[in-house]
């Protein structure tokens, strides 16, 4: 290994891109409102400026991991960085529901660049036994920053206007691409020749997969236009992902998914961890803010500063439980995290009655400050544990895509819990979830009711994630890892 290499200054390059983007999944919820009003829109076309991002986001993992194997995960991260920034400068200036769509979804495609490149370049410049810190870090971002991004958008909001939830994007921007050119290092490339048709059966089934579930509740979960209906979409995407894997199975080429990553238990069970874990922090949010914002009366400011004691202890915590994860069983340390995250969310479920008091609701939000900072290392580390240096690309993109899908299908399914629980426990009362008002006294415990109840999605999630960890094998170090490691400025 070159000892030029400072992986530390590296690592806090890429997370602050990292942040970025991930914060982008979800700050516009809280901003749906200003921008109907602003652009003089309706709540189905304005519900598209999140789904065209999510959209380009998850649907080229794949691809763009293997590109950074090629290419280089270095170049690929600013190129990536760069379109990001300039399609968040589009999004601010736009004057009409279409043309922020459109900045949408470049700057999905700016992050599906980005993403797999952090992860890659993780696992090609830590050594295993020193890359728990290095993914714990990693991984307190990915979970802090879903969960602040409806909080910082509504501060945004409150202060600034709508615009500025993507301008705040530039500066950042900048700083991490001036820190990257600086610190990250340039890995070796290396030659692979592109599967064409597996680029096409992943992108296409990716496509339909995520837009049937993305955009389900949006049609009732039935048709959409014609002979097409969202059940459709998603069979079909399941089946054409089917494709895909018995193609990569039968190519006697180079195909674009290795699917000698999965002969390791351990790359295939974090996985699927990783994809429940997504699941559940990409859901937990969208209750809580209903409930503090439409019950409790709270602005989005004084919502934000309830989750302060997550980010806070989960921040601080996360270095703690990477150097664990590099000296303990990770096995141990995950099926904590996961339950104690199951048993925040249901405190919270408890804690969700119209006559709240704040105090009680800010443990829930320190207990999954603590869960997250012992989950997201475990996961990534015994993943990336025994990825050679020409696959880290490939693996990074696949772990990635199953976090994305597992957060794509949360979003659908607590869109249709909270649907299905505000017609149980409001039968007839209208509510616009979209308004972002407090409701009258008279819905405050209905309401209140729906919000617990869904929140125990996320919390049966994690509990199911408890159980997938259950089953990693010990440890074990099969690889030479820096085995043609050669690094560049």
């Amino acid at each position: 290994m070159d000892s030029s290499l400072r992986p530390w200054p590296a690592l806090w390059a890429l997370v602050i891109g990292f942040f970025m983007i991930l914060v982008d999944t979800t700050i516009v919820s809280v901003a749906n409102p200003s921008i109907m009003t602003s652009l003089g829109t309706d709540i189905n076309s304005v519900i598209w400026v999140t789904s065209a991002y999510l959209l380009a986001y998850a649907v080229p993992l794949l691809i763009t991991g293997r590109l950074g194997d090629r290419f280089g995960p270095k170049r690929l991260y600013l190129a990536g960085l760069v379109v990001f920034t300039l399609a968040s400068v589009w999004c601010g200036l736009s004057g009409s529901i279409g043309m922020l769509i459109a900045a949408r979804v470049f700057q999905g495609l700016g992050a599906a660049l980005m993403t797999p490149q952090t992860m890659a370049i993780i696992t090609r410049i830590f050594p295993p036994d020193r890359r728990g810190v290095a993914m714990g870090l990693w991984g307190a971002v990915a979970g802090i920053a879903t969960l602040v991004g409806p909080m910082l958008g509504g501060i945004l909001v409150d202060s600034l206007g709508w615009e500025w939830i993507f301008f705040i994007n530039v500066p950042v921007g900048i700083v991490a691409f001036l820190l990257a050119i600086r610190f990250v290092p340039r890995l070796p490339t290396h030659q692979h020749r592109f599967d064409i048709i597996g680029v096409v059966l992943s992108a296409l089934g990716m496509f339909l997969l995520v837009f049937g579930l993305q955009e389900g509740a949006t049609y009732d979960w039935g048709t959409i236009v014609g002979p097409i209906t969202v059940w459709g979409l998603i069979v079909s995407g399941i089946v054409v992902l089917a494709i895909f894997v018995v193609w990569q199975a039968v190519n006697k080429g180079e195909p674009l998914l290795p699917l000698s990553l999965f002969r390791d238990r351990n790359f295939s069970l974090a996985s699927v961890a990783i994809s429940v874990t997504g699941l559940s922090v990409t859901t937990m949010s969208l209750p809580l803010i209903f409930y503090f914002q439409l019950v409790l009366g709270y602005t989005p400011t004084q919502s934000a500063l309830m989750i302060v004691p997550m980010a806070v202890i989960s921040g601080a915590l996360a270095p703690i439980g990477g150097r664990l994860a590099d000296r303990v069983n990770p096995r141990n340390l995950a099926f904590f995290g996961a339950t104690l995250m199951g048993l925040a969310l249901v405190a919270y479920s408890l804690l969700m009655r119209p006559d709240a008091e704040v105090l009680p609701l800010l443990l829930p939000s320190a207990l999954l400050g603590v869960a997250n900072a012992f989950i997201w290392s475990p996961l990534s580390t015994t993943a990336t544990r025994n990825l050679p240096q020409h696959r880290a690309g490939a693996g990074s993109g696949v772990y990635n895509t199953m976090r994305q899908v597992g957060a794509v299908l949360g979003s659908a399914s607590i869109a249709a819990i909270i649907s299905y629980r505000l017609s149980v426990e409001l039968p007839g009362a209208s509510v616009d979830l979209a308004a972002g008002e407090a409701l009258p006294a008279a819905l405050h415990a209905g309401f209140s009711a729906a919000m617990s109840q869904a929140i125990l999605l996320p919390a049966f999630a994690s509990f199911v994630g408890a159980i997938v960890v259950l089953f990693f094998a010990k440890p074990v170090q099969t690889i030479a890892w820096d085995e043609g490691l050669n690094v560049r400025r």
